[in-house]
């Protein structure tokens, strides 16, 4: 194969790795658990802009990866003394939650302390702590400011001043309180603002509080998606993701496919596993040598394979003639990647199909990425036995008659009557029939619907787009207070002023119980139960 160059949508094909951006080994290990091969746009466009010490304002949709993007370099510089040494404001409770959990699985194999504050739990709980010792804080700006009152935190030596989601918490009406607070903070400061949006209010706060040589990084573009790809999703319970993979492709039965995962790690253990249930797949990943990569590819392009499973990295560069499918077994991390993992079928003015499972926790990025990509998503169901069986049985039907076009078969014919004395011709047939089709079938199936809906209420909830109500924020909301798994969760619809979400008929009673009446994106959520959706 000819060197890699510029693939044919324009991507570079230039591998930048997170190992090639100057990160302290410990980071590096931390990410390299968390299961990414490579840094999105922005983190790979951040992080080094960062180390070197500029000031940064990142423009940036949610969803692309800017907690790592700023928090590798804060953890690579940090020096753990107790004190507090970065601070990170975020416009809710639920977004402080969020981020200091990634901060703290970046932070896995260094010493630093870190503690989200926000309103609605005790302040005297997160005063102990903080003068117990935290060398990084993530907090909502009023219960922030409290505390500075309070001369419990002082910000006169703090290294990193980070606004978050900044374009929000400006709509929100936090300008005062964060004014204050930066007023409160040492002038030598590294200051990152982090926005999807760049409105006059927020370049007025750069002007005023950043120094003249801040960085504006933006990785915003308009993503459109390939016209001739039909696209669809699969709501999946985690623990049901291999089967309903396995269902899938018995009743699609794809030509040649790319099954895209999220992780190396995802590769290897869904390749395996598929071949250990009579697919015809191989993996492909970044660690792979690259006579190893090549081999596969060939073995792919040739027909030998007909499921490739693979990660973003090792996809790149592919371009396959009559790729008929590409399945999202996990959802990329970042829109874009999502737009070049399908655009590889339905090329060349042919049609393609591309599929992904989206299991709970996937509802928010499959949301975004449909208003990124403007795109029509349509959600499919799971395949019943009974569909599966049907489309198999339509399959060994159609080559059965294909065989009997030719002469091939005639050799078996004397077998064929000597078993004609004992039984009939169409229990014979049957019989044959049921042979391949127990050979084709991954699983023995046993329950019929495992994508059934049946299983869930519906739960009407007083809290919307107009309380800039996430699915994220929600799931989180839900499994905190009432102590629930995410995959209790099924489908969210989140209207102006109300929403609805699908839960497990035994997580409706601890959800009734536990969180109405709480605290909910700034209203008192009034949770109640519904009609099923139709």
């Amino acid at each position: 194969m000819k060197q890699e160059a510029q693939e044919k949508d324009g991507w570079d094909l230039k591998t930048i790795r997170f190992s090639d951006l100057n990160l302290d080994e410990r980071i590096l290990r931390a990410i390299d658990d968390m299961g990414f091969e490579e840094p999105s746009k922005i983190q790979a466009e951040v992080i080094p802009v960062l180390l070197q010490g500029y000031d940064v304002i990142g423009q940036a949709q949610t969803g692309t990866g800017k907690t790592l993007a700023f928090g590798a370099p804060i953890l690579n510089n940090i020096e753990s003394t107790g004190y507090i040494n970065s601070l990170i404001l975020t416009p809710t409770r639920e977004l402080a939650v969020q981020v200091n959990d990634e901060l703290v699985r970046i932070s896995k194999y260094t010493n630093a302390k870190l503690l989200p504050v926000y309103g609605g739990q005790p302040i005297e709980r997160q005063i102990k702590a903080i003068k117990r010792g935290v060398d990084i804080i993530v907090g909502t700006p009023g219960r922030v400011l409290d505390l500075i009152k309070r001369n419990v935190i002082s910000l006169k030596s703090i290294k990193f001043l980070i606004l978050d989601e900044g374009d929000q918490m400006l709509d929100m009406g936090f300008i005062h309180d964060i004014e204050a607070i930066i007023k409160t903070s040492n002038q030598d400061r590294q200051t990152m603002i982090f926005s999807a949006t760049m409105p006059d209010a927020i370049k007025k706060l750069a002007k005023r509080y950043m120094k003249p040589n801040a960085k504006h990084i933006s990785v915003i573009k308009n993503v459109m998606t390939i016209p001739t790809v039909e696209q669809y999703y699969y709501e999946v319970k985690n623990k049901d993701k291999f089967e309903s993979l396995c269902r899938i492709l018995d009743v699609e039965e794809p030509a040649i496919s790319i099954i895209f995962c999220r992780t190396k790690r995802g590769v290897d253990e869904l390749a395996q596993a598929l071949q250990s249930r009579g697919y015809n797949a191989e993996g492909m990943h970044g660690d792979m040598s690259q006579n190893q990569r090549l081999q596969t590819l060939n073995r792919f392009k040739k027909g030998s394979v007909e499921f490739l499973v693979a990660t973003d990295v090792a996809a790149r560069g592919i371009d396959i003639e009559g790729l008929s499918h590409v399945i999202n077994y996990d959802l990329p991390q970042d829109t874009e990647s999502y737009v070049h993992r399908i655009g590889r079928t339905g090329r060349a003015s042919r049609e393609g199909v591309a599929y992904s499972l989206v299991t709970p926790k996937d509802y928010s990025m499959l949301k975004l990425i449909q208003k990124t990509t403007k795109s029509n998503i349509k959600r499919k169901e799971i395949p019943t036995i009974d569909e599966i069986f049907h489309s198999k049985y339509r399959s060994i039907l159609r080559r059965i008659k294909n065989a009997l076009e030719k002469d091939d078969y005639k050799k078996f014919i004397p077998l064929v009557t000597e078993l004609d004395e004992d039984y009939s011709l169409v229990d014979i047939s049957a019989a044959l029939m049921n042979l391949v089709y127990n050979k084709e079938v991954a699983f023995d199936y046993s329950e019929d619907n495992i994508g059934s809906s049946g299983d869930y209420a519906r739960l009407f909830i007083s809290v919307g787009k107009m309380d800039r109500l996430k699915p994220k924020v929600l799931v989180r909301f839900l499994c905190s207070n009432a102590q629930i798994s995410r995959e209790s969760i099924g489908d969210i619809d989140i209207m102006k002023k109300f929403s609805f979400v699908d839960v497990d008929k035994d997580a409706v009673k601890p959800i009734l119980k536990h969180c109405s009446g709480k605290m909910l994106s700034g209203r008192r959520a009034t949770i109640q139960l519904s009609k099923p959706k139709k």
